[in-house]
């Protein structure tokens, strides 16, 4: 696959970049690239990521990063089979234990949501740290859901972390699963706070909290670009009509 022009293959992580130095210094260029275009793309066009990520496999399946990219790739086109070999294939390497949420989410997205409650109390979440752990909360609260659970999804959630006035970087997301679990459940007061408490934390809008507030609050936003559309298509219309009377008009005048 083509690479784009400015990637050089230096912006990626010094961690992943001492991981290729085991490779010849080519091949080690070519993958830094293609890992690169990974992380480009992951958000905004997950298939293209996706395809990369296999150039980088094909050329260095060995190399532990490229195992997890392989696997955030393939989480984010949602083959959670195939992103759960690559994490599980990654965390043989390093032993870190940095993947165990999203591996049991890869659980959830292959409809087992018992297996992902099991790794979510197994010992290896004692050791993650604060942001593994809550991580590991909103995923075994995703899987009380799936499993019909409304209510010990809403008290998997409740927890310090919750209560917590502070924001961290996991604060809006658990905050708002906690306010679609209480909206889930018929608790629609409850929840409106707490999508509240998720816009207060939402700093880069990671979440659509606010829509869904608003949504609450039986506000509607009218679409700009739809109004003006209409409103040139209403314009037309009515162009079209005064030619037409125009031509009644000449027409009875012969």
């Amino acid at each position: 696959m083509p690479i784009p022009e400015d990637v050089t293959g230096d912006e990626i992580d010094k961690d992943v970049r001492q991981e290729l130095q085991s490779l010849p210094k080519t091949l080690a260029e070519d993958v830094a690239k293609n890992l690169v275009m990974v992380a480009r793309l992951i958000d905004e066009d997950p298939e293209g990521a996706y395809g990369y990520s296999k150039v980088a496999l094909r050329l260095a399946s060995r190399v532990a990063a490229v195992r997890e990219a392989g696997g955030f790739a393939a989480y984010a086109n949602q083959k959670y089979g195939e992103a759960l070999a690559e994490f599980r294939a990654a965390r043989r390497m390093t032993g870190n234990v940095e993947l165990w949420p999203v591996m049991a989410d890869c659980e959830r997205g292959l409809g087992r949501p018992e297996k992902a409650l099991d790794m979510a109390g197994a010992s290896e979440v004692h050791k993650l740290d604060k942001a593994g752990q809550v991580e590991m909360r909103l995923v075994a609260a995703g899987a009380r859901r799936d499993m019909g659970q409304l209510d010990a999804a809403i008290v998997t959630l409740q927890s310090p972390e919750l209560a917590s006035n502070s924001v961290q970087p996991w604060t809006a997301r658990l905050r708002y699963a906690y306010a679609d679990a209480l909206l889930a459940a018929g608790r629609r007061a409850e929840a409106r706070e707490w999508f509240a408490k998720a816009v207060e934390a939402d700093r880069d809008g990671s979440t659509d909290a606010s829509d869904r507030l608003a949504e609450l609050d039986g506000v509607e936003f009218v679409d700009a670009l739809a109004e003006d559309e209409t409103d040139a298509e209403n314009l037309d219309t009515d162009t079209d009509t005064d030619n037409d009377i125009d031509g009644d008009i000449d027409g009875d005048k012969d």
